[in-house]
């Protein structure tokens, strides 16, 4: 009677059963909600970390520029010393103890990988950061909050051992929660992770980082209350007479933006050219802020009382002085980071931004052009028009200086400063602030996609699984068949020690080893390995693979980082990529 009534309602069971079941989009939106909590919390966490280091430090909390000005010149100098020398010992032990660090650039994860990011060498990277940003390094605190959101994301998915897309979907999630914990704007981080970290808006990416960036916003609101980052006078733009001012500020801001980039890279490469350990590089750029603030306090942490300053016209607004301190920040900036500091350049971004706009309003002024507007005016653009030279993202710095200033009434010339500065910057420097270490690594980016989801839009890291266990060059022959006799593949992948693949052994390759005697002794799998095939990188639409998948005789189609270091990093099944492209095909090619 049991068995009757199970076998009547078994099919009403099974109904109900999937009714219950999460669809993937719900269970994204929910993933993305604790995301934007983790995000919260680091961002708390970074706060009571960064004030009991400034109570040791300097006995007192309060923002770098106040602190710094404060302080004799001495101390000025050898506290950011003493703080770089910090900060690159825990670099140096830490990494050492670690070893091989593995992808820690959060763009890179999804671009070129796996989303996969290791959560020791970003909890040394954040006790770096924290050092040197508590000592007056002039960079900014997102940099830290955002790598470490994302970094706890994508370990908690590797922890569940989820696919590929979703870790980097995990990713990007912590991105717009750091980005939005940081500096309480949601939008800001929402838009910052979609455009910057996967380049794509389609929607079913673009919710769970509102989701994300929403909850993690919300909560730091409520540790630490809702209020505009920068204000300045209220104005209101009513007249086209006053727009073209703006337009020789956008491009003086990209010909600023193109140098700052570059200076940034010729730092990097000098200090890189420089064989000295990694604590005494810190040191020497905390020397050289130290030095600096002697004169400039305000190069001290990541300026955002000076940024307040300046919109504010609180400090004398005189030309050699804007000058001065322009070039002060520029310098500081460019040495910190260049010299390998942790941290993020948004914030001293702001501050050069400020300052050129400040600069420009002050000339402007002075043969009573343009008096009509204040000078803060011109350097609330400023910030918003070098943001945009230097992401390459005008929305992104349009809806930044909105949720930062909360000031609606500057948007037509902040639009229209930010869209020259981006075309001016573009034009000097091709690359922005977060694309130029991934090309020099030879990744390459194809970000503006139209739309997700059909199969042709798909790309090789959406459906690529973990690597197939490969083989060391100098494995033994023994060892080669133990892996064939234990395993359904016919072909293995051969590695050297730092992932890089060498080759692939064939099982049918072994044949004409069998009757071997005292030679097999001698075999390894460099041996009797054959040149790699073509590989994939996760990057590349599978539409532009699909020569690469006929043509491969191999069941799993290897994956590598990209085609300069040839870093193996997963698989692709051959089958189900060439059935995906098959149906969407079939799918394209059916009449509506």
């Amino acid at each position: 009677m049991v068995h009757d009534f199970f076998r009547r309602h078994w099919q009403k069971a099974l109904l109900i059963r999937d009714r219950l079941r999460l669809r993937e989009e719900t269970l994204h939106l929910l993933l993305a909600a604790g995301v934007g909590v983790i995000g919260g919390l680091v961002n708390l966490v970074h706060y009571i970390g960064n004030t009991l280091l400034q109570w040791a430090v300097m006995g007192r909390k309060d923002d770098a520029l106040q602190i710094a000005e404060r302080l004799p010149g001495w101390e000025r100098v050898a506290i950011p010393t003493v703080g770089g020398l910090a900060a690159g010992v825990v670099l140096y032990l830490g990494l050492r103890l670690i070893g091989t660090p593995g992808l820690t650039n959060l763009l890179e994860a999804v671009v070129a990988g796996d989303g996969r990011l290791p959560l020791r060498t970003a909890l040394v990277n954040a006790a770096s950061s924290l050092l040197s940003i508590s000592t007056g390094a002039s960079i900014g605190r997102e940099g830290l909050i955002t790598q470490l959101t994302a970094t706890v994301a994508s370990k908690c998915g590797q922890w569940i051992k989820w696919p590929p897309y979703r870790l980097r979907l995990l990713v990007a999630c912590g991105a717009s929660a750091g980005m939005a914990a940081a500096y309480n704007a949601p939008i800001t981080g929402a838009i910052f992770a979609a455009q910057i970290v996967l380049g794509n808006f389609s929607m079913n990416l673009f919710a769970p980082l509102l989701v994300s960036s929403v909850v993690a916003s919300v909560m730091s609101r409520g540790f630490f209350g809702l209020s505009a980052w920068y204000e300045v006078p209220r104005f209101d733009f009513t007249s086209l007479a006053q727009l073209p001012w703006f337009v020789p500020l956008g491009i003086f801001s990209g010909l600023l933006g193109a140098a700052f980039l570059r200076a940034l890279r010729e730092c990097e490469q000098l200090f890189n050219h420089w064989k000295a350990p990694m604590y005494v590089r810190l040191a020497v750029s905390g020397l050289v802020v130290g030095l600096i603030a002697i004169g400039f306090p305000e190069v001290w942490g990541n300026g955002y009382s000076a940024t307040n300053q300046i919109l504010h016209s609180q400090m004398p607004l005189t030309i050699p002085i804007m000058a001065g301190l322009l070039l002060a920040k520029f310098v500081a900036t460019t040495t910190t980071v260049g010299s390998g500091a942790v941290g993020g350049v948004f914030t001293p971004t702001l501050f050069l931004g400020a300052g050129l706009g400040s600069l420009f309003g002050t000339i402007l002024h002075l043969p009573q052009i343009g008096s009509s507007l204040p000078v803060g005016a011109f350097a609330l653009v400023g910030m918003g028009s070098m943001m945009a030279a230097t992401t390459h993202s005008p929305l992104l710095a349009i809806v930044v200086i909105f949720e930062l200033s909360l000031n609606y009434s500057i948007m037509p010339p902040l639009m229209l400063a930010c869209a020259i500065s981006t075309l001016v910057a573009r034009r000097f420097h091709p690359e922005s602030v977060y694309t130029e270490p991934l090309r020099r690594k030879g990744v390459e980016l194809e970000r503006e996609s139209p739309q997700l989801g059909a199969a042709t839009q798909l790309t090789v890291g959406d459906i690529m699984r973990a690597p197939i266990p490969p083989l060391r060059e100098n494995a033994t022959f023994q060892e080669v068949a133990d892996r064939f006799l234990t395993c359904s593949n016919n072909y293995l992948p051969v590695v050297d020690q730092s992932k890089r693949l060498l080759g692939m052994v064939a099982l049918h390759d072994l044949k004409e080893w069998l009757n071997a005697e005292q030679e097999l002794e001698g075999v390894i799998a460099y041996d009797i390995m054959r040149p790699p095939p073509r590989c994939l990188t996760p990057n590349q639409k599978l539409t532009d693979v699909l020569p690469a998948l006929l043509s491969s005789e191999v069941r799993n189609v290897p994956v590598v980082n990209n085609l300069n270091q040839f870093q193996l990093v997963g698989t692709v099944a051959r089958a189900e990529g060439l059935s995906m492209l098959s149906e969407a095909i079939s799918a394209k090619s059916t009449p509506m």
